[in-house]
């Protein structure tokens, strides 16, 4: 009896010494793994308060004098309300889009629906640089001349697809029974969508929106072919990164950084909030 108790707490033991080491394994693999995706991040951060020029390990002190500097930039500023008016604009017009193609992928049945579908999610999937060129080329063909405006359309074609599959998605959960109740009691089209489907799709429409935000503020592939005279914020940062990297192309990142972060983190916990409501 004692020896079979004594084998059993063995395998007990080696049970849970095997545990031990496959739970530490993990958490340094994804140690690792975050290291690997934000280590860089910080490293930018940091140098953006580096009273040097200098990049180099350890700084010199702390400073914000680089972030004093950005704010008297006037080439950064109007680059920077560029990147604002693109990609708010982007967004309308991808919301504008992207709302109604959703709804008529999920209550329309039409011949073609299946390519259709296929259709718009496509320029998600092509790389930036296939469809600036592509762009650049019809706008080409029509005489149309670069500007801010062309970018913007460029931006809400490639961005479609986020804001269909968000909405799409979220369209599939809400029961056709709500509409056709309105419809059923006197309500219009119209009335039906705004009062009754879009409150329930709210939040994923709102967290399409953000997401598309974030994309199209930073986006360069598109923006470098579509781009005329006037500069967006990513546009200026890759001119000015030609002649090096300084401490203030640092503070200007570490400012995306934060505003994107901001955006996606909100536009995540309004997905979430869509999840939970199902």
């Amino acid at each position: 009896m004692n020896t079979a108790k004594q084998t059993v707490d063995d395998a007990l033991n080696r049970t849970s010494s095997t545990k031990l080491l496959s739970n530490i394994t993990w958490r340094v693999v994804i140690g690792a793994i975050l290291a690997f995706l934000y280590l860089p991040i910080v490293v930018l951060v940091l140098f953006s308060f580096n009273s040097s020029r200098s990049l180099s390990w350890p700084m010199t002190g702390v400073t914000l004098d680089w972030y004093r500097k950005l704010a008297a930039n006037e080439q950064l500023l109007e680059a920077l309300w560029n990147s604002l008016y693109v990609a708010t604009c982007a967004t309308t017009l991808t919301l504008l889009i992207g709302v109604p193609a959703a709804m008529a992928l999920d209550r329309l049945s039409f011949p073609g629906k299946g390519i259709f579908r296929k259709l718009v999610l496509l320029p998600i999937a092509l790389p930036g640089i296939i469809t600036g060129i592509s762009m650049l080329s019809m706008f080409k063909l029509f005489g149309l001349p670069l500007s801010l405006e062309t970018v913007i359309i460029g931006h809400a074609t490639a961005l479609l697809a986020v804001v269909v599959t968000q909405v799409f998605a979220r369209l599939q959960r809400l029961p056709k029974s709500y509409e056709e109740a309105s419809l059923d009691l006197g309500a219009g089209p119209l009335h039906t969508f705004l009062f009754v489907t879009l409150p329930n799709i709210r939040s994923a429409v709102i967290g399409a929106g953000l997401l598309s935000f974030t994309l199209s503020f930073d986006e360069i592939p598109v923006t470098f072919f579509l781009t005329g005279r006037d500069n967006t914020l990513p546009m200026y940062i890759w001119s000015t990164m030609r002649r090096g990297i300084t401490p203030e192309i640092n503070a200007v990142g570490a400012l995306i950084v934060l505003a994107s972060a901001i955006l996606i983190v909100t536009s995540v916990l309004l997905l979430r909030e869509n999840s939970n409501s199902r």
